[in-house]
């Protein structure tokens, strides 16, 4: 049995044409005797304003509560895509998370796939030809539903071609992956190739074309993914554990800009280890991401800074008070915005870290926090000069 798995994201299902034409994408397959999951993502901006919905009605929503709504959005695509797929004549069945059975954790909004039940996928191909299955979205052993976080549809997808052991294809309003997002950068170059280990870095550093869970599933199960585009034929781009014996490695593979990070400060604090394994523990137990993170002693007190997203700010500043109390000073010292450059190259490359930080110099940009590993680079700057910085870096390193 030949056997692929797609994903179709909110923009390539957004209005009853756009659903016609990935009808048309599916057909296609299935009339070269392939058997199609195809998981889909809610239309449009349907996630967007059922979140601005619960945010009218309270500033943090209850986080199951959440899961139970924004679960709805690929219900109503999934159904009207299986529609489409009938009406030209492929044999089709919509799927939610309970009836096809992905079973996630408990963690709300943020859950991740334990396991999924291929017995019914299989049970199920026997008398249909495409199976189309809501992304983003599980059920806990509560039997609760769970959603995966932003980009959760892409985690579904790969976790699907990993049980069912086969290519997986995502597909977009983007014909590939890219050095940096052209829309900043109009010169960035669309990559054919791209290994598993710069795609996570790229994904988790805030390239928007593939969730950076779905990275870490293909690459511990050696999925092949293909990103291109719902819109046209155009070639895309394949994620792979090595490139091409062909191709060359380059020393820095792409450059990212992640938005909205906001930089939380705890001064003066007791020079106690304990205490500030408390502080992230707490942090973790309301499943707030922490990312940079910068330490230091001036003999008496402990100083600490970290950047955080958006999401759970207030119950995240609200946590800390109340562990931390008169003991310490904390501040939201504001939004900045991250740079980043990623290679696998950079392992082999000498010199690098000495020419980003010299383009940051002859910008007049200094860098409030960095972080850097054997294949990136990152550092927090003004968001005001972050776009200069970009362009200055995609020249440079020739992306």
């Amino acid at each position: 049995m030949n056997v692929i798995v797609q994903k179709y994201g909110g923009s390539s299902v957004a209005d009853t044409q756009r659903i016609k034409n990935v009808a048309k994408r599916i057909k296609a397959r299935t009339d070269h005797g392939y058997k199609v999951v195809v998981v889909v993502s809610a239309m449009g901006k349907t996630t967007d304003n059922l979140i601005s919905l619960a945010k009218e009605l309270s500033p943090d929503p209850n986080p199951r509560e959440m899961d139970m709504l924004l679960s709805t959005g690929e219900q109503i695509s999934i159904a009207l895509l299986s529609i489409s797929l009938e009406e030209i004549g492929v044999r089709s069945k919509s799927f939610n998370a309970f009836q096809i059975g992905i079973k996630t954790t408990s963690n709300h909004t943020q859950a991740k796939i334990k396991d999924i039940n291929d017995e019914v996928i299989f049970r199920e191909f026997e008398t249909h030809d495409a199976l189309i299955i809501a992304g983003f979205q599980g059920i806990d052993e509560m039997q609760d539903l769970t959603t995966l976080g932003r980009g959760g549809s892409d985690t579904t997808a790969v976790a699907f071609a990993a049980k069912l052991k086969c290519d997986c294809e995502i597909y977009s309003d983007v014909d590939g992956i890219y050095t940096c997002d052209p829309k900043m950068y109009p010169q960035a170059k669309k990559l054919s190739y791209i290994t598993y280990d710069d795609m996570l870095e790229l994904a988790s550093l805030g390239a928007k074309v593939l969730h950076s869970r779905s990275v870490e599933i293909a690459k511990k199960y050696d999925v092949k993914i293909y990103c291109a585009s719902s819109f046209t034929d155009t070639e895309g781009t394949y994620v792979v554990k090595k490139l091409p014996e062909w191709l060359e490695q380059p020393v820095v593979t792409g450059a990212t800009i992640e938005k909205d990070q906001t930089k939380i400060t705890i001064s003066d604090l007791p020079d106690d280890d304990l205490l500030i394994s408390e502080i992230f523990k707490s942090l973790s137990n309301l499943n707030v991401n922490v990312d940079m993170i910068s330490l230091f002693s001036d003999g008496e007190k402990m100083h600490l800074s970290f950047t955080v997203i958006e999401d759970h700010k207030e119950s995240m500043m609200n946590s800390l008070k109340e562990l931390i109390g008169q003991r310490a000073k904390i501040t939201n010292d504001g939004y900045y915005t991250k740079v980043s450059i990623v290679g696998v190259g950079m392992k082999s490359s000498a010199g690098v870290a000495g020419r980003f930080f010299s383009i940051l110099s002859s910008l007049n940009v200094k860098p409030v926090l960095v972080t850097t590993s054997e294949i990136k680079i990152s550092c927090l700057v003004d968001p005001q000069k972050a776009g200069i910085v970009l362009e200055n870096i995609a020249k440079a390193f020739d992306l």
